[in-house]
């Protein structure tokens, strides 16, 4: 169990949160959200012990073992993948090394027989003998090939590196499992993994995530981190996001009669605890909702932006022809021989394992990057707003943001811009902030303004929804499901994928998968699992 009292933190003048006591129980898991800058991240820190409170203190049962995973991708460059996960479990592996090095002596005294006999001990009763053999299943499990699991963490790339301290964290059984982002650089496959695995997890998870259907899966509880407070909610994100909005707009309406209002909340509660009775932790959260009150509820103080997409020119059927498209990075190919065609209205989600694919595809697109070989035909009436992965370059400026937008705008006029900006969040002073000291938030926000006053009639997005809080995807997500134009896309965000796309298209080294169908559709079709798993299996048997 943990235990907050009177937890306060605070940076400067900046209150994240204060007098906070709560409880974090086992079997348990809470999932974190927030605001951006709400404090998310900081409240794992503090319960790790990384990051010293302002004031109060975070209480953990005796004995309790608390796993993190890390951020840091070089932490652990001079490991081994191997050693790298059992490192999770750092009073198992510091006696594994501790028992080596005194095997490894050359004068093994009597003195050092006795002290290795209680190390071999210690290392039994750790389940030591099995380390390496879970450590392989977690990473095997978590797709990474057994000829990795020895090499050293700097040989792996990026997206490996991640599923190898996702593996670390979650070696061992630890008491406490904290996860910051966990679903980052995974393919959806991965993710439903984890989803499972933390599904029949029992003990204590602590789970910060961007990724609404994850966190509706995962979660038994929400900790809401708002009006410097935490406040703990039982249900999944969807029930606490739907009440808090119902709450909101019930007191809108203070003349309701109160019979009315009952039997509402009583009907809403009724259909949630319908919905997550079939969950395999059914019968624990059904149990919790009967005795849920909406009126324990408050509803929330975040903003959502208002985002509308629109477009001036009409366009016409044909929007994009791609033929025979080709391209190496580094000497490795991302694709070949790559074809397709696009009509008007078209909102066609491109995923792949290695996401260097689609935003290279992306660049190509845009006109940014040149391919190897093959055409890229756009149509005569298709105007192109195209929102990159990575966005700095846009922002190496000490432009305010009001100036930044005014350079993207055929309106020059201060009301127009602040408009436009308002509906982003940004008002008052806001506007005169410079663009160079931005929050990976407000970059996506900005670019996103400066796509709804260009008026396109066909928008490429690469990972929209990274950096952005909750209340912003689910506004960008709706947005776009009511956009008229044709969208071009790649998101990690299971239901962002699941309601915008009409259409997969899955890229490979060794070929690609074209289907027009929802996204749930696609990943359930047995054929196009087959063809998924045929362009897998080359992948491995060309680098083998």
């Amino acid at each position: 169990m943990i235990t907050t009292n009177k937890l306060t933190v605070r940076f400067g003048s900046q209150t994240l949160f204060e007098n906070v006591s709560i409880k974090f129980v086992p079997g348990n898991c809470y999932g974190v959200i927030g605001a951006n800058g709400a404090g998310k991240s900081t409240l794992l820190r503090v319960i790790s012990g990384e990051l010293e409170p302002t004031s109060g203190e975070v209480s953990i049962s005796k004995g309790q073992r608390i796993a993190v995973l890390k951020q840091n991708h070089f932490e652990f460059d001079e490991y081994s993948v191997i050693d790298t996960v059992i490192m999770g479990h750092k009073k198992l592996y510091d006696i594994m090394k501790e028992r080596d090095a005194l095997y490894a002596k050359p004068d093994f005294s009597d003195e050092d027989g006795i002290k290795a006999a209680h190390l071999e001990e210690e290392f039994a009763e750790l389940d030591g003998w099995q380390a390496e053999s879970m450590a392989a299943s977690l990473l095997s499990e978590l797709g990474i090939s057994d000829e990795l699991h020895y090499s050293q963490m700097k040989d792996l790339a990026g997206s490996e590196k991640v599923r190898v301290l996702l593996a670390q964290a979650l070696f061992g059984n630890p008491d406490i499992l904290l996860l910051d982002e966990p679903t980052n650089h995974l393919d959806i496959n991965t993710i439903t993994w984890l989803e499972e695995f933390l599904i029949d997890f029992p003990n204590l998870v602590i789970v910060v995530s961007h990724d609404r259907k994850f966190l509706d899966r995962v979660c038994t509880h929400m900790a809401d981190i708002d009006y410097k407070n935490i406040q703990l909610y039982t249900g999944n994100y969807s029930f606490w996001s739907e009440a808090s909005q119902l709450i909101k707009k019930q007191k809108e309406e203070q003349n309701k009669k109160t019979e009315e209002k009952m039997e509402e909340l009583k009907a809403f509660i009724a259909r949630f605890s319908a919905n997550a009775s079939k969950a395999k932790q059914a019968t624990s959260r059904k149990n919790m909702l009967d005795k849920l009150s909406l009126e324990e509820i408050k509803p929330s103080s975040r903003q959502y932006p208002r985002i509308r997409f629109n477009y001036q020119k009409i366009p016409g059927k044909d929007v994009l022809t791609v033929d025979k498209l080709t391209k190496s990075v580094d000497g490795e190919l991302l694709f070949k021989n790559f074809s397709f065609e696009v009509y008007q209205g078209e909102k066609i989600a491109f995923i792949a394992k290695d996401p260097l694919i689609i935003s290279t595809l992306f660049d190509i697109l845009a006109g940014k990057v040149q391919p190897d070989s093959g055409e890229v035909k756009w149509g005569v009436t298709a105007t192109v707003s195209y929102f990159p992965k990575d966005n700095n370059f846009y922002f190496e400026s000490d432009k305010t943001i009001m100036q930044w937008l005014a350079q993207y705008s055929p309106d020059q006029h201060v009301n127009f811009l602040r408009g436009y900006l308002g509906r982003m969040l940004f008002s008052g002073d806001d506007a005169d902030k410079k663009v160079n000291v931005l929050s990976g938030g407000e970059k996506v926000r900005c670019i996103l303004a400066k796509m709804m006053i260009e008026e396109s009639n066909v928008m490429i997005f690469d990972e929209p929804t990274n950096h952005l809080d909750l209340e912003s995807i689910t506004a960008l997500n709706n947005s776009i499901i009511d956009y008229t134009g044709t969208v071009l896309f790649t998101s990690q965000d299971y239901q962002f994928i699941q309601t915008v796309a009409d259409r997969i298209i899955e890229i490979s080294p060794n070929g690609y998968i074209n289907s027009r169908s929802k996204y749930e559709d696609y990943l359930a079709n047995p054929d196009i699992i087959k063809r998924r798993n045929d362009l897998y299996r080359m992948a491995v048997k060309k680098q083998g």
